[in-house]
C-alpha cells in the first residue's frame, strides 16, 4: 500500500505563479511535498494509487494553501465571538490552510508565555487549519518578549491608539523604544497598529453628528491618524533599522509617500491591506449598517484604487482578513448606530473570491494573487521554509479552485460564528471546489462540506 497522493490539473501554479500542467505528489504519512512532475499525468501513470488517492482537477486550478496572516479566533475569553473550531472551519472553506490568531480579544492575550500556553491549550484538537501565534507588546511586559520569542510566537503586535479592549492597551512612544531596544538584536518583527492621535482638535459648537450616518463615522478616523502613526513609526525604525517592522491594514493612501521613502532608504519595512479596502468603498456604504464598521476605517473609491495601485507596484506586500467578529448585540445591528458599534469585519472563507472578483476587473492575473496571499504572507509569519509555495519538501497544502464559478453570499454559506458580514448577497467570482491540508482534505466543497472530515491542523 502506497502513502502518496497524486494531484494533477491543467492549470497548477508553481513557483512562477503562471498556472500549467502539471502533477503534485504528496506523501500523506509526512505531509509533504515529495515530487512534481511537468503535464497532466494519466491515471494509468500510478496503478499503485487508489482511486480515493487520484484527484484529476481537470480544468480547475490547483493552488498552494492560502496564508492568512491576521485573524482574531478571540479564544479563550470570547467564544461566543468566535473560536478555533468555527473560524478555522471558516478560513478552510476559503481555501486558507495556515492562519496566524492575534494577540487581543482572547481573554488572557498573549502577552507573556503563560498566557500563549493557555491559548494553545484551547487550541488542541479544533483546528481545521495550522495555526500560528502573534504575540503581543502592551506597557510593561518588555521582559516577557524574549521568552515569547523563544517560545514560538511569529512577531508581536501592539497598537498606537486604544483598542478597544481593555486587557490589550495601547502603547506610547517610551513604550516603543523599550520594546523594540529588546527586539533589536532578534529576527522577528514587530507590527503595528497604525493609527495615532495627536492632541486632540477642541470640537466646534456644531449639531450633534448623526451616529447612523457612515460618514460621521469615516470622519472621526482621519487619514492624518494613520499618517501620524506611520510617520513616528519610520522615525523610530532608524534608531533600530535592524529590526523588521510592518504595518497592519493600511487604509490610508495619504500614507503611501511615507512608506515608498522608508522603503526606498532601505529600512525593513513591510505592509499589509486588507480584502475590504481593496473592494468596498466609504460612498456605497448604506445608513444604518454596523457590519460595515472598521478600524481604520473603509475609504473613498479614489483611496481604493490608490491601494491598488500600491499593491500593484509592491508598496502594499500582501493582503489579509483582519477577520475581527463579535456578537450580533455589539454589532448594534439592530440600532444602526455604527459609532458605537465593534469595529470589525467579518471576512474568513471569502477572501480569494473577494479579491478574484475585483483582480479580474483590473486585468490581474491569479499569479499576483497566490504572492499576496500564499508567498509573502508565508513570509511574513515566518513560514517561508514549508507554507505558501507548492515546492518538493513543502507542506502538501493544496487548493482546488474554480475560477469561473459564481457563489452568492448568503447567511447559510458563512461557516464563521456570527453571520454577519457587508459581503452578504454580494456575487462573487470564484469558488474554493477543495481544500488539503498536508495532503489530507480538510475541506470537501460546498456541498459536502466537512462531512466525514476531522480537524489536522497543528500549532506551528
Amino acid at each position: 500500500m502506497t502513502n502518496k497522493r497524486v494531484f494533477t490539473s491543467r492549470h497548477v501554479v508553481l513557483g512562477d505563479g503562471q498556472p500549467r500542467p502539471a502533477t503534485v505528489i504528496a506523501d500523506v504519512t509526512t505531509g509533504k511535498i515529495v515530487d512534481i512532475l511537468d503535464g497532466l499525468s494519466p491515471r494509468s501513470s500510478f496503478p499503485e494509487v487508489g482511486d480515493a488517492d487520484w484527484i484529476d482537477a481537470e480544468d480547475k486550478y490547483i493552488l498552494p494553501g492560502l496564508v492568512d496572516a491576521h485573524v482574531h479566533l478571540n479564544e479563550p475569553g470570547r467564544t461566543d465571538w468566535e473560536g478555533f473550531w468555527t473560524g478555522t472551519r471558516a478560513a478552510a472553506s476559503g481555501g486558507v490552510t495556515t492562519l496566524v490568531d492575534m494577540p487581543l480579544n482572547s481573554i488572557p492575550p498573549t502577552t507573556t508565555v503563560a498566557n500563549l500556553e493557555e491559548k494553545r491549550g484551547a487550541a488542541r484538537g479544533q483546528c481545521w487549519t495550522d495555526v500560528a501565534f502573534w504575540g503581543g507588546v502592551i506597557p510593561g511586559n518588555q521582559s516577557h518578549l524574549k521568552p515569547l520569542v523563544g517560545a514560538g510566537v511569529k512577531g508581536f503586535k501592539c497598537f498606537l491608539i486604544e483598542s478597544g479592549v481593555d486587557e490589550f492597551p495601547c502603547v506610547n512612544e517610551s513604550d516603543l523604544r523599550g520594546a523594540m531596544a529588546e527586539l533589536k538584536d532578534t529576527s522577528t518583527v514587530l507590527c503595528f497598529h497604525a493609527e495615532l492621535e495627536n492632541a486632540p482638535e477642541k470640537s466646534s459648537a456644531t449639531e450633534p453628528s448623526d451616529p447612523t450616518l457612515y460618514s460621521t463615522f469615516l470622519a472621526s478616523r482621519p487619514q492624518q491618524l494613520e499618517v501620524d502613526a506611520i510617520a513616528l513609526i519610520t522615525r523610530l525604525h532608524k534608531e533600530h533599522p535592524s529590526l523588521r517592522l510592518h504595518i497592519v491594514h493600511l487604509s490610508a493612501s495619504d500614507a503611501l509617500p511615507l512608506i515608498r521613502a522608508a522603503k526606498a532608504s532601505g529600512l525593513p519595512l513591510t505592509v499589509e491591506t486588507c480584502f475590504h479596502y481593496l473592494t468596498l468603498s466609504a460612498q456605497h456604504i448604506p445608513h444604518g449598517r454596523p457590519e460595515f464598521k472598521c478600524c481604520p476605517p473603509i475609504r473613498e473609491d479614489a483611496n481604493r484604487e490608490a491601494l491598488w495601485a500600491a499593491l500593484l507596484d509592491g508598496t502594499i506586500d500582501c493582503v489579509v482578513s483582519d477577520h475581527s467578529p463579535c456578537v450580533a448585540s455589539l454589532k448594534k445591528v439592530e440600532e444602526g448606530d455604527i459609532m458605537s458599534a465593534w469595529g470589525g469585519i467579518s471576512t474568513l472563507g471569502l477572501g480569494l473570491s473577494l479579491l478574484w472578483t475585483e483582480a479580474r476587473k483590473r486585468g490581474v492575473g491569479i499569479d499576483r494573487l497566490v504572492d499576496w496571499l500564499c508567498v509573502r504572507t508565508a513570509r511574513h509569519a515566518g513560514l517561508a521554509d514549508r507554507k505558501g509555495q507548492l515546492k518538493v519538501g513543502y507542506d502538501a497544502d493544496l487548493v482546488i479552485w474554480d475560477p469561473e464559478a459564481e457563489v452568492k453570499v448568503t447567511k447559510e454559506s458563512l461557516n464563521f460564528k456570527n453571520k454577519l458580514t457587508p459581503y452578504e448577497g454580494l456575487t462573487l467570482k470564484g469558488r474554493v471546489v477543495k481544500t488539503y491540508l498536508r495532503g489530507q482534505l480538510i475541506y470537501g466543497g460546498t456541498q459536502d462540506t466537512f462531512t466525514g472530515l476531522e480537524p489536522v491542523g497543528e500549532l506551528l
